[in-house]
């Protein structure tokens, strides 16, 4: 199974493509550098087998390189960076 994160700016999400059918997003609202999460959301099919984690992951990761930061208003997306404090440093409080 191969996973592939790429943003949609189109549509104000990053999607994840596993062996290139859409298996999820993660929408967010832009603040400029800040990219505000509101939803993440994994196809039932592909649940219970870590692509939401992948999505996650790989989506802080480029946010990451890109100098932005986050503000996990989604739940999902909120634990995630809880349970893996390696991700903090991208986090600013809500305005």
């Amino acid at each position: 199974m191969s996973f592939l994160v790429e943003e949609n700016p189109a549509k104000r999400r990053f999607e994840i493509l596993v062996d290139g059918a859409l298996a999820g997003f993660t929408a967010y609202l832009p603040r400029g550098e800040v990219r505000v999460f509101t939803h993440t959301e994994v196809r039932p099919e592909y649940q219970d087998m870590g692509v939401g984690a992948a999505l996650v992951r790989n989506t802080l990761e480029q946010v990451r390189a890109e100098g932005g930061r986050v503000v996990p208003q989604c739940p999902f997306m909120r634990a995630f960076i809880t349970h893996h404090p390696e991700y903090a440093d991208l986090v600013v409080a809500p305005t």
